[in-house]
Parts: C-alpha cells; structure tokens; sequence
C-alpha cells in the first residue's frame, strides 16, 4: 500500500488520495488503525440512535460506520466503551480564538475536553494586527499536529471602519487570494460595517463589495454582523445583501423575523434561555437555521463555565431536546459552512471526533476522541501541546517607539477660558448624538469632573511607530480612585492600545507598561504599577495554559477590587459593576455604534468621528 498523505491541513490533491484510500478500506480491502464501538450512537441527520454501533478509523478519519461486528475489514485496534454514548464532535460556528486570549496550541487544550474539535476563526483580531500573515498564524498550530481544527475567515473588518488605519487591510484581491489558498477557508469573516454596505457613497463600500463578490466567486459564505437591525426594511436589506447569518440577536422577536427572512441565526448564551423558550412555544419544529456561537469566551470565563458545551446545556435547560442541542453544534453549522465532507456527523470521510457522554440529557462528557484517538478523559487534557517558539512578527507588534508622557492626555483649553464646552459619550454608547458638558479648565487644560462620572479616556495607536494619541471624556467609565489608570492593548476590532484614568499621569504609566509587555492588561493604582498580565502574542494572545494565564487575571482582578471604579446611574449592564473588563468592546466601531474615539490616522486626524455618517467633531470647543 502507498503511502497516505498527512491531512492535517485539508488540500485538493492529499484529499483526493485520502478518500481512495477510505473507499478501499470501508469496503474491507485495506486495514483499518482502529475501531471504537459504542453502547449507542446518535446520526444528527436523522436525530435518530442506534445501539451497539461501530466506528472505524483510518488515519484522522471515519471510514466506516455501522453494527458492531460487521466491518468486513481488519482492525489494528479495537475500544469498547459499552455505557457510552457517541455524538459528533462539536464545532463553533463563529468564535474569535483571539478573545480567549490563548494561542491556537493552548486554545485546543482549553476546548477539546469540552467537545469542541473543530473551530471557524472569525479571524478580524489577528488580521488586523498583522494581515498579511493571518493564515499561517491560525494554520501553524494544526500544521505541528494539534488535533483542533481551525477553519479560518479572512476578517470583512480590516479595517472596520474607513476611519481606522495600521496592522492590515484586506480588499477583493486579498479575498481571492485567501478562498484559493486552501480548502479550510470557508468564506468572509462577519460584515460588520453595515453602512458601508447599503450606501455606495461610503468610502468602504467598495473594497467590502469587492471581498463579498471574490467570496460568492468562490462559492463561500459570507458572514452577518446585524447588531441593532430590526426594522423589517433593514433586515431584508440586509439578507438581500448575501450576508447569510447574524449572531447578534437579542430578542426572541428580533431572531423569528430573520429566521424568516431566511438568515442563519447563531444563538449567543446571553439571550439564548429566553430565545430557545419563546421559539418553542412558537412551534418552531425545523431547527437546521440555528447554531450556538460562543462569540467572544475568555479563557477564565471558559474554566468557570465551559466551551459550546456550556451552550447546549444552557438551550436543553430551556426545554430543548438534547438531540436538537447537539444539531446544533455539529451537522448544522457544518452545513451552513458547507464543510459537511469533513466535520459535523459521525459519518465515513469525516474527521474521526467524537464526543462520548456518559448522561446524553445532562450532556455530561466522558471522553473526547478527535482525529481518530482519544484526546481527553472528564474534562483533562490528554494530548500533547506543540512547542510553537512564535516569530517576532506575531510577539512585537505593539509599535510605539517613545515614551508616552502625561501632558499626551492634556485637553488644552483656549486661552482665558474658565470652562470649555466638550464632548462626551459612554461605554457602549449607541446614541445618534453625543453629549455635551461644560467642564472647568485648570493650568490651561480641561478637567475630569467626578461629580458628574466624567473621565477620561484615550486611544494609543500602536501601529505607526508614533504613539499618536487621541482623548476624550466619558461618562460612567474608568476609576475615582485617585492616580489610578487601567490600559489594555485588546481593543475591538482594530486593537489599539486604550486606557482610562483618574490623572494623565497614571494613564501615561499604565501605557508605558504595555509597550514594555507587548500588550495585555496594566494596572496603576495610586501612582503605583500593582499588577499586568502579558498578551504577547499579537497584543490579544498568551502561549501558555490557560490555568497560568486565568491565575494572572485572577491577581489582576483581586487589585482591581481595591479600586473605587466609576459607573453610569442609568446605565448598569449585568457584567457591571466590578473590574471593567467589558471595555474591551466598548472601542467598537460596527452597526449601532455612530460617535466612536478612533485612533488619530490620516483618515480621522481628530480621532472623534461618527463611523454611520464620516462626520467629525472636536472633543473640547
């Protein structure tokens, strides 16, 4: 017998040779690696089970399925697991491994023991630090043997904005580039800047136009960012468009009208109970349009809770039929990413991932078998992570090549002036306008005014080499805590650095501390650094386990607790109050944000701009 290729990474060419050899081995004519029978087995395509059934493996891969007993075949080794019960391996429809703030290599033992085997990157964090090397970054961990696979898509929102510069840009040509390069790529990642898809005198619209036509020339899919469009207009505009899912719902309402305007739905665990009770007693019956997404999960968030697993428990506690649950995470988002050769059932040509449970109803995981082996036992770790040394281009990429000083934060006031007039928003400020407030000037700059919640918060660009710095004042933000800053280099989605002060000082220390770090978080407390936690890798992403990094956040957060943070009365989210994580988002650009601070670049010099409309205001008059 000839030589089979390695199919750790999916080719035209090995595929072809690998599926010859499948065919002569299901038919008994070569051996098999090994068999793993099971006390039953659910086909997601029919939602049926069947007892006693037999899974054999060739290489990473499924060659046949059936009754125990009855391959016609040899078998190199065989594994019972009577008492338990074999689903396919489960997939994210649409996840940043970016926001588990863990490397591909400890993402996959992060998620594996949870059932998750296969992964499509939304990949616009990464790409819109360093572009040009996007695949081979999300690519190297399964080329060294993990057993995740991550299946990539080049990111619509690079940049998100026409008002954002620094890291990559991605146009048509890009696009054809990534869907020609390799079968793993399964179409454009989520189309987030919706008026720059519906009004062709946006500045975006044409290069994001250009990379949904190199997608559907490709025959790929073409992912939706619908947050905030709920009008009916909006949402056949935007099916209309070819964006094929959103994963933003948040209503029950909100997610029928775009079922049946023919969007995939990618349910979110935040709205997911209320969402999964409604569509039931609606009678909904066909499920095929719907998938869980885990979206953005930190790696702590992901030991407290769970991976896609958490997900389906959370709908199955809902009143969801566990089968349906697990459609969910297999054969639905595999068809609507059309990878269905390759993952989504336990079926012969599909990667050999399993996921055993020992209590289908409960969906309690005992094994998890992925490439054709077991890689995980309860919720260890079994496999070995690659030693992965990353080059500097993915380990120096905060860009900043000179101190930042405390006078960078000043608002300098007008001359003779008393109070000056500014402009101020607040973390996820969705309001068509911004606020104004008259705030006292002192030694000729503008000052925060606690009375009112107001602080102060900046933008660093971290791609020019200059450190160039925009500022303003927001409400319900930051620390009250005197001489106190926090700074993270995770900023959605173009990931410059941003930090938010009670004095400029701290603010100027706290960024300093990053560039030292190449990213991550930094906190000052009172004019004193007492805690960091390095992101390396990209600014987004550590290589280590994700108990080593959940143990520096953890420090972080106990010093984040002796701080007196700041929080709009009218404005109290659920993650809120406590250490401010959240304002990771709050730098969003994407639909329904308008007046946003950008990093000062050619396209928006002021750095206060509204994204919908390209107008730009200065932030003190």
């Amino acid at each position: 017998m000839s030589a089979i290729p390695d199919d750790l990474l999916i080719n035209a060419p090995d595929e072809v040779r690998i599926r010859q050899d499948l065919v002569l081995t299901a038919l008994g004519r070569r051996p098999a690696d090994r068999s793993l029978r099971v006390g039953k087995l659910l086909d997601v395509h029919s939602r049926i089970w069947s007892e006693d059934q037999e899974i054999v493996f060739k290489g990473r891969r499924i060659a046949w399925v059936g009754p125990a007993g009855s391959y016609p075949g040899e078998v190199r080794e065989r594994v019972h697991r009577p008492d338990l019960a074999a689903v396919p391996g489960f997939g994210e429809v649409h996840k940043h491994i970016e926001s588990s703030h863990l490397t591909p290599e400890w993402e996959a033992a992060l998620v594996l023991p949870h059932g998750n085997t296969w992964t499509c990157e939304a990949s616009h964090e990464f790409s819109n630090v360093n572009g040009a090397r996007n695949l081979e970054f999300w690519f190297e961990a399964r080329r060294r043997g993990s057993p995740l696979k991550i299946f990539p898509q080049p990111g619509s929102a690079v940049p998100p904005t026409a008002y954002e510069w620094g890291g990559g840009w991605y146009g048509r040509d890009e696009q054809a580039r990534f869907m020609s390069e390799s079968l793993m790529v399964t179409g454009l990642d989520e189309v987030m800047d919706w008026p720059a898809v519906w009004n062709p005198d946006n500045p975006s619209y044409k290069r994001l136009w250009g990379m949904i036509e190199a997608t559907f020339a490709a025959r790929g899919v073409v992912e939706g960012h619908a947050s905030g469009l709920r009008d009916l207009p909006s949402i056949n505009a935007f099916a209309a468009a070819g964006l094929a899912s959103d994963h933003e719902v948040q209503t029950p309402e909100e997610t029928w009208d775009k079922l049946t305007r023919g969007l995939f739905v990618e349910l979110r665990v935040y709205a997911m109970d209320e969402i999964v009770k409604w569509l039931l007693a609606k009678g909904l019956q066909d499920w095929s349009q719907i998938a869980f997404t885990t979206d953005d999960r930190s790696a702590s968030h992901t030991l407290e809770l769970g991976a896609s697993d958490h997900n389906a428990r959370v709908a199955i506690e809902a009143g969801l039929a566990p089968e349906i649950a697990i459609q969910c995470l297999t054969i639905n988002p595999a068809r609507h990413m059309r990878l269905t050769p390759f993952v989504g059932s336990l079926a012969p040509g599909r990667f050999g991932d399993v996921v055993l449970l020992s209590d289908v109803d409960k969906l309690t995981i005992a094994e998890v078998w992925a490439d054709g082996a077991q890689v995980s036992e309860g919720t260890r770790y079994l496999g070995q992570v690659p030693k992965i040394e990353w080059p500097e281009w993915a380990t120096k990429t905060v860009n900043i090549k000179r101190t930042i000083k405390p006078e960078d934060f000043e608002l300098r006031a007008e001359a003779g002036r008393a109070t000056m007039k500014a402009a101020v928003i607040r973390p996820f400020h969705w309001h068509p306008e911004f606020y104004t407030l008259d705030l006292p000037v002192r030694d000729g700059a503008v000052q925060r005014d606690e009375s009112e919640a107001i602080t102060k918060f900046a933008i660093v660009d971290r791609f020019s080499g200059d450190g160039r710095v925009a500022k303003m004042f927001w409400r319900g933000c930051g620390p009250r805590t005197p001489e106190t800053a926090l700074a993270c280099s995770v900023a959605h989605d173009k990931h410059n650095l941003w930090v938010v002060g009670s004095c400029d000082a701290a603010m100027a220390k706290a960024v300093n501390a990053l560039v030292e770090l190449q990213g991550g978080w930094a906190l000052v407390r009172e004019g004193e650094l007492v805690a960091t936690v390095r992101f390396e890798v990209g600014g987004l992403m550590s290589c280590r386990s994700a108990q080593a990094l959940d143990a520096e956040m953890q420090a972080l957060y106990a010093e984040g607790r002796k701080v007196d943070w700041m929080y709009e009365p009218t404005f109290r989210p659920r993650w809120y109050p406590g250490f401010p994580e959240r304002l990771m988002f709050a730098t969003l650009t994407c639909a329904p944000w308008s007046w946003v601070l950008v990093a000062p670049c050619e396209q928006a010099p002021l750095g206060f701009i509204n994204v919908q409309t390209g107008e730009a205001h200065p932030v003190v008059w």
